[in-house]
């Protein structure tokens, strides 16, 4: 297992409290803690960050998640276990984290993401992609490790 590179969270204590702060605006969001952290959850699949794929996992489990769910997050196209409200937030999440995939063509997640949440929501919903996409880059970079706690 690889070593962390640096204590990136004290090396520059004052960027990492400015993107804590973020995370105290996102987490009174209107749009409800699990949708938040299953999108969160989701962005980490995508982008590879074990600690926070780990940690967003753990909090789901904590809040009342099912494993089945859990464990479909990477295939939630192909299930029937999220609604459309969280379908919409997913397929938002995946756009915004993919943008060198499919720059320029969110047309239809956007539309889908209209019928489901107000613009309020669809912006709160983008802060806390746009953050879970920053926390990963830098956890993955510093190779922050997960935790070696079973997960219950």
């Amino acid at each position: 297992m690889n070593q962390p590179r640096l204590p990136w969270t004290e090396v520059s204590a004052k960027s990492y409290q400015a993107m804590a702060g973020v995370n105290v605006s996102i987490a009174k969001s209107s749009l409800g803690h699990s949708l938040m952290e299953l999108v969160q959850t989701r962005v980490s699949q995508i982008n590879g960050c074990a600690f926070c794929l780990d940690m967003h996992a753990r909090d789901l489990r904590k809040h009342g998640e099912t494993w089945q769910r859990l464990n479909s997050l990477s295939t939630w196209r192909e299930t029937s276990f999220y609604n459309e409200r969280e379908r919409a937030a997913l397929a938002w999440a995946e756009e915004l984290t993919r943008l060198a995939d499919q720059h320029g063509d969110q047309d239809t997640a956007f539309e889908a993401l209209k019928k489901q949440f107000s613009d309020q929501e669809i912006v709160e919903l983008s802060w806390t992609i746009a953050a879970i996409n920053a926390w990963n880059r830098m956890a993955v970079g510093m190779r922050t490790p997960p935790s070696t706690q079973p997960l219950e």
